[in-house]
C-alpha cells in the first residue's frame, strides 16, 4: 500500500469516527477507557486495507458492528475476515440492533473472548509463609560492622571529619547565625 493510499485510508477512518452510527456510538462508551477486563480498544482503526470498527491491540481482537446494509455484501465482509484471521485476529460480529437492544449481553461475549491481562498468582508452593513472607532461600541481608562510629554518620561528619555542608546548615538553623553571608 503506498504512503498516499494509506492518507486517505486514515483519513476515511477519522471520518467514520465522527459520522458514527447510535450502535457504534453506544459500543465505545462501553469499551473505551478499559473498561472492559482492562483492556484498551481503539476504534476504526486501519488494519491493512481495512477500516475495523473496534480493536484491542494487546489481543488482537477485533470487533465488527453490521448495520442492515450488510445483508447486500456478506462476500465483502467474509474476505475481510478472511484477511484478518490469516493475520492472525480474531474477529467477533455483531447487528447493530443486538447491540442496541442487548448492550450487556455484548459486551459479556466480548468479555468472555478476552484473556485477563495478568494472571493471578498463587503464592502457595512458591516459599511463602505467614509468619515469614520471605520465600525459601531468600535471606534478609546484614550490614557487615562499620569501622567507624555510628555517631559520626548520625551527625553528618565525613571522613575527614568535617560536617557536611548540610549538616552545618541545619546546625546553625533558628541561631541567628547564617555564617556571614546573606
Amino acid at each position: 500500500m503506498s504512503k498516499e493510499q494509506l492518507s486517505t485510508l486514515k483519513l476515511h477512518a477519522k471520518r467514520l469516527r465522527r459520522d458514527e452510527t447510535e450502535a457504534e456510538r453506544k459500543l465505545w462508551m462501553r469499551l473505551r477507557d478499559r473498561q472492559v477486563n482492562g483492556f484498551k480498544f481503539r476504534r476504526k482503526q486501519t488494519i491493512g486495507r481495512y477500516i475495523v470498527d473496534f480493536f484491542c491491540p494487546e489481543q488482537r481482537l477485533v470487533i465488527e458492528l453490521d448495520g442492515g446494509h450488510h445483508t447486500l455484501q456478506r462476500e465483502t465482509d467474509q474476505r475481510r475476515t478472511d484477511f484478518l484471521t490469516k493475520a492472525d485476529f480474531r474477529v467477533l460480529r455483531f447487528w447493530d440492533n443486538e447491540v442496541l437492544a442487548n448492550t450487556e449481553a455484548v459486551l459479556q461475549q466480548i468479555a468472555d473472548e478476552l484473556k485477563p491481562p495478568h494472571p493471578t498468582l498463587s503464592l502457595q508452593g512458591r516459599g511463602y509463609r505467614k509468619d515469614n513472607p520471605l520465600p525459601q532461600g531468600a535471606r534478609e541481608k546484614k550490614r557487615a560492622p562499620s569501622s567507624r562510629p555510628s555517631t559520626s554518620r548520625d551527625e553528618g561528619i565525613n571522613r575527614a571529619g568535617r560536617k557536611s555542608p548540610l549538616t552545618l546548615a541545619l546546625s546553625l538553623k533558628g541561631r541567628g547565625d547564617h555564617g556571614g553571608k546573606r
